[in-house]
This record gives C-alpha cells, structure tokens and sequence, in this order.
C-alpha cells in the first residue's frame, strides 16, 4: 500500500502541481478549512447547538476517549452530523462540517459504572434527535489536525474537557426511553428502534455511549457503525431468505464522492459479494492495484470482512434493504473503484449511501449473467478480468448450483 503523504513528493509539489494525481492537495485543503474557522473556536469556551454528536475514540481500550462535539453556532445544526443525508454534498463540504464540531475529550473507562458526573450529561445529549444547547470549557483552545487519519471519518477541532453542561433540556423520544429502561439486550434493542424508523446513526450514537444492551459499555464509534449495520444486516438477511428470487440479471450503478459503485443482481439464492479495488493515484493505491473481496452464502460471513472491513457490512445494508422492501431475495455481487477524486477519506457513510444511491438507478435488465458482467464493465475502469478471477460468486456460477439438480429431477419424475 502506497502511504497517504510521500513527505519527497509533498515537498516538491507543495500541492501546486499535484503530482499524486488527485485533483486536489488533502494537505491544502485541510488548511483552508482551519484558516476558515480560526476565529470562530480561537476560544477556550464553546458554546452553541450541539446537532447532536458525540464521539467515543478506540485507543487505549478499555480506557477511552469521549466527549461532546459542539459547535460555535446556535440553531438547527442537525446537517453537520447527519451522514445519511450528505447524498448531495461534495468532500469539501463534509470536511467543514466536521471541522466545525468542537470535541471536549476526556478520558473514561468503558464501564458506564465507573463514569464521572460528566458522562451521564453526554448519554442525555446522546439520546436527543433535535440539536441541543450546550456549552463545553476547555483546558487549552482546540486544535484541529491538518492531516487526517487513513480511515475514520474527519475529526475537528479538540482539546481536554474540563466540563460540559447542557443549557437546556434534550428532546428524547418516549420510545427511546422505552428502549432505554426495557432489560433489552443490545440486539433487539438495536432492531426495535430500526424498525420504527430511527436514523442508523441516531442507533450508533446510543451504542457509543453505553446506553443500550443489558451490560452497558462505551463502544467506540467506529465499532458501533460497523455493530450496527451487521446487526440490521443479519436479521433482513433471514427475512428476505425467506422471499422468492428475482426473475432476471439487475445491473445499478452510480458514482458519489469518487467511488464507483456497480451492483448485479441474480436470480439466484440469497449470496453477497463485495469486491474493492483502490486505483492508482488514489488515497490508498498502489502501482499495481489488487483487487480485495470479502464474501458469504446464506449462512453469512464467516468471522469478520478482513480485507474490506467496515464498506462490507455498509454495502449490504443498502442492498438488502432494497431487496426487503421489494420482498425479493437475489445473489448479490458489488463493485466498488475508489478513483483518485476521492482525495480525503469522509468514513464509511460514504459506502452506504454510495450503494445506496447506486440501487436508485436501474442500468438494466438482462437475461443472461455475461450480459450483466458485460454492462458493468462499461463502468469500471480495472482490468475487468481481475475482478473475474477474484470473485467467489462469479466462480460459483461457473458451477452447477444444487437447484438446478433438484429442478432437474423434479421435471424427470413429473
């Protein structure tokens, strides 16, 4: 894997001349956003709405770091923290949003027994699904880091957390206090607020800070985003096994934020398939890209997505939604190129509403599998023979699958 910043390269292009490829410097453009918002957190004390956010870091586990996000602006600041909502925003944008979310973090052990007076403040700004007054005290002025880590979602501005209180009451539903209160474990908890219609990332945030599950710990974000969309993912899983297949080959695509993302449908047995390739140029390409793939049949996957981590469990959501709410079972096969226009990574909401957006846009149907592979490969820019001689799917379809036998017999004994 090719290093996010060559220091040689970076020192002689100094983001003029863009000598990685990508279309813009993500050094550049981290400085234009913490010039544009200096003077507006260039202060010990913040205060303003949170959207709400929190974030709870998984380093030192099980001593975490958490606190409160705020910015230093009042009003309905719900779109700098609403992932499934950036369908139409660009990388830029994304990155002043977070860049505007102030964190005052302090140090907390994963047992929500053992917390301070502050955390319980932090579970009631969680719980809130409208934007909350709040104010943080600092110990020093925040400080937003320039280069962005590899894979999370962009952090803004943080400093230590002295203290934080909420200026006014958050709005929590009685139904999340139903949840709360219930002896739940974290599972059904989880799918009970899914299936009356709470926002994914509303469920992440209660899993964060340790208010759901009968044995209640912090969780790191980035593992509750990945909790939580496997968790959805498995129950819709036994539910659309239980649907007749579609009738012909599907093929959706649709490109967000740099990545493309192509998705066929098959007329088969319930199967998933993501495979990745980062081109060459992009954040995390090399010379010569590998294709990587995770894999599962209707037993599902066996461990974790190793090689394509959290995109994994984010792909399949978006596509087993579809396929619930179409009461349609299929074996599933996703493309995903990431281009070098996707120059800042912005986390793994971009995955789900990428593929989510793809199975928007119907590309066509076909009667064959060779016509489906042949439409795709109009998209993608990879040697179409590496991802041919990668995938586990496409090898099964090389062989006679078991339904074909027993159909088979069937029509010889009628």
């Amino acid at each position: 894997m090719m290093e996010l910043f060559n220091s040689k390269l970076c020192a002689i292009c100094k983001g003029r001349k863009l000598l990685c490829g990508r279309p813009t410097c993500p050094i550049l453009e981290r400085f234009r956003v913490a010039r544009s918002i200096k003077e507006k957190i260039n202060r010990k004390d913040i205060f303003g709405s949170s959207p709400p956010s929190i974030f709870v870091g998984e380093y030192g586990y099980p001593k975490v770091r958490i606190g409160p996000l705020v910015p230093p602006i009042e009003g309905n600041t719900s779109h700098l923290d609403s992932p499934l909502k950036w369908g139409n925003k660009t990388i830029k944008d994304i990155l002043y949003y977070r860049s505007l979310l102030v964190m005052g973090e302090m140090k907390a052990d994963v047992n929500v027994r053992k917390s301070r007076r502050l955390l319980s403040e932090i579970q009631e700004l969680a719980m809130s699904i409208k934007p909350v007054d709040s104010e943080i005290l600092l110990k020093k002025k925040p400080v937003l880091k320039v280069l962005p880590s590899e894979f999370a979602p962009p952090i803004g501005p943080k400093a230590e957390l002295l203290d934080f209180e909420l200026t006014e009451n958050p709005k929590i539903p009685k139904r999340t206090d139903y949840v709360v209160n219930d002896e739940l474990k974290a599972e059904p908890a989880i799918m009970r607020l899914y299936n009356w219609g709470f926002d994914e990332y509303y469920i992440i945030r209660l899993l964060s800070a340790g208010i759901l599950g009968l044995h209640r710990k912090l969780v790191p974000t980035r593992w509750s985003i990945t909790a939580v969309q496997d968790t959805i993912g498995k129950k819709l899983r036994k539910e659309v096994l239980h649907y007749e297949p579609i009738n012909e080959f599907e093929v959706y695509f649709h490109e967000f934020l740099g990545n493309r993302y192509a998705v066929i449908l098959m007329p088969e047995s319930y199967a998933f398939e993501l495979l990745e390739v980062w081109l060459k140029g992009s954040l995390f390409g090399s010379g010569e890209p590998e294709v990587l793939h995770d894999y599962e049949d209707f037993r599902g996957i066996k461990g974790y997505a190793e090689q394509t981590t959290g995109a994994y469990y984010a792909a399949r959501l978006s596509v087993l939604e579809t396929l619930r709410k179409r009461r349609r079972q299929a074996r599933i096969l996703v493309f995903r190129e990431i281009t070098p226009r996707y120059y800042a990574p912005v986390g793994v909401w971009q995955i789900r509403v990428g593929v989510k957006k793809a199975m928007e846009n119907l590309i066509g149907r076909f009667n064959t599998l060779q016509e489906a592979l042949n439409e795709v490969k109009k998209f993608l820019e990879h040697p179409f023979n590496r991802y041919l001689k990668k995938s586990w799917i496409l090898k099964m379809e090389k062989q006679r699958t078991l339904d074909y036998y027993l159909n088979y017999h069937k029509a010889t004994f009628i």
